[in-house]
């Protein structure tokens, strides 16, 4: 504890509600514990585009204290702000302005990328930073995996509406994405039964289907997840079915972004982000069509993602975030570094950090999803943690 005084803390990739939380608790903790504590802002970026030397760049560097962050777990959102740059691999247009083109060129890498690590470790030096604590998901803990490998002191936390950081049951943004998607969904149900249409909710998950599971699990929707490939003329059968039957003569369907049928893809589009990902088409207006071809009947997509960040946190998420904060810290007093806060067989733990290039998890389709009927699991729940997903089909890091 004594030879960490100084830590930074960011907050890196999309917002969900819960990280001002975590910023507050770290804050008040790490003020008990006779350490200054330093916000930096815009995520990776505040390291690379900061320039040290005399007073902090309040652009990218915020002293943080009791007073300035004492009502600020009131609000969703980042106090820090948030980005999604990767400093080992930067564009030349996002690289800081104060790097001319020739000391740029040090940094290439190929011919439009640019690593900046060595530029973060010496920021990290000349700030006085003894210790790191990096909140997001698999992209923002990529790259503090990387300085992990490299020395750097730190204590990552994981947050991601998707809830698909490796190594542990629950992510910040989670709980609160889906009590949102319900309210969201079951306002639409009169407007839907006075259309008498089928609708198709777009949710978060490229790759993971946690997000459309659960919304689905709390509405009584059909869903579609990307580790499932299903055949449309089924799903289309069993939601014409669910139309007749209901009294209103609607339908629902909570669709992944990442869910795609048999035979069929979703194009990629515009150029790749720091982290190589592109934005896939719109997987709930090319459902609706297909469904509205296949049953006859109106289908109508709606997008969901964004109203999902919005707004405070639900209790779970406040109190899963107040208490990694200060697990994070209890971690840090005791000199224990390149570690992950996280839930394992439903309890708060710690672990290692995601692996770079580590694919995201995934829902266990044969134990959690009914592939026949387009249903997430509600039998043989017994064992398995409450409201979260168990990470069985991983082996416990070391402590």
């Amino acid at each position: 504890m004594t030879a960490t005084r100084r830590i930074g803390i960011l907050t890196g990739g999309g917002d969900v509600p819960g990280l001002n939380s975590v910023i507050k608790s770290v804050t008040y903790r790490a003020t008990e514990l006779g350490m200054e504590v330093l916000g930096i802002r815009r995520g990776w970026e505040g390291l690379t585009h900061v320039r040290p030397g005399g007073e902090p760049d309040p652009d990218y560097v915020r002293p943080l204290d009791r007073r300035n962050t004492r009502t600020i777990d009131r609000t969703g959102g980042t106090m820090l702000h948030t980005s999604r740059t990767n400093p080992a691999r930067m564009k030349r247009e996002a690289l800081p302005r104060w790097l001319s083109t020739e000391e740029a060129d040090r940094f290439r890498t190929d011919d439009d990328r640019y690593d900046l690590t060595s530029v973060v470790l010496e920021h990290l030096d000349a700030l006085g930073i003894d210790a790191l604590v990096p909140i997001g998901g698999d992209d923002t803990l990529s790259f503090a995996r990387l300085l992990a490998d490299k020395g750097v002191p730190l204590v990552a936390i994981p947050k991601t509406m998707d809830n698909d950081v490796p190594g542990t049951e629950y992510c910040i943004g989670f709980s609160s994405a889906i009590t949102r998607a319900k309210e969201l969904i079951d306002r639409q149900r009169t407007t839907l039964g006075s259309h008498e249409r089928i609708g198709v909710f777009r949710i978060f998950g490229r790759d993971a289907g946690f997000s459309a599971l659960f919304a689905a699990y709390v509405t009584s929707a059909r869903c579609v997840i990307p580790e499932a490939p299903y055949d449309l003329d089924a799903l289309a059968g069993l939601l014409a079915e669910d139309h007749r039957l209901s009294p209103s003569h609607y339908a629902i369907l909570v669709a992944a972004e990442g869910a795609i049928w048999q035979g069929a893809s979703l194009e990629e589009l515009g150029e790749a982000d720091a982290f190589g990902h592109r934005r896939k088409a719109d997987v709930g207006e090319a459902l609706a069509a297909e469904l509205t071809r296949r049953t006859g009947i109106e289908s109508l997509a709606i997008e969901l993602t964004y109203d999902l960040r919005s707004g405070q946190p639900d209790a779970l998420d406040q109190i899963v975030a107040t208490t990694f904060a200060n697990v994070a810290m209890d971690l840090l007093a005791d000199g224990r570094f390149g570690r992950m806060v996280a839930i394992r067989d439903g309890k708060y733990a710690e672990t290692s950090l995601v692996e770079t290039g580590r694919d995201p998890r995934r829902v266990d389709v044969e134990g959690m999803y009914n592939v026949e009927r387009f249903r997430p699991r509600y039998d043989g729940r017994i064992g398995r943690p409450l409201l979260l997903v168990g990470l069985s089909s991983e082996v416990a890091a070391p402590a």
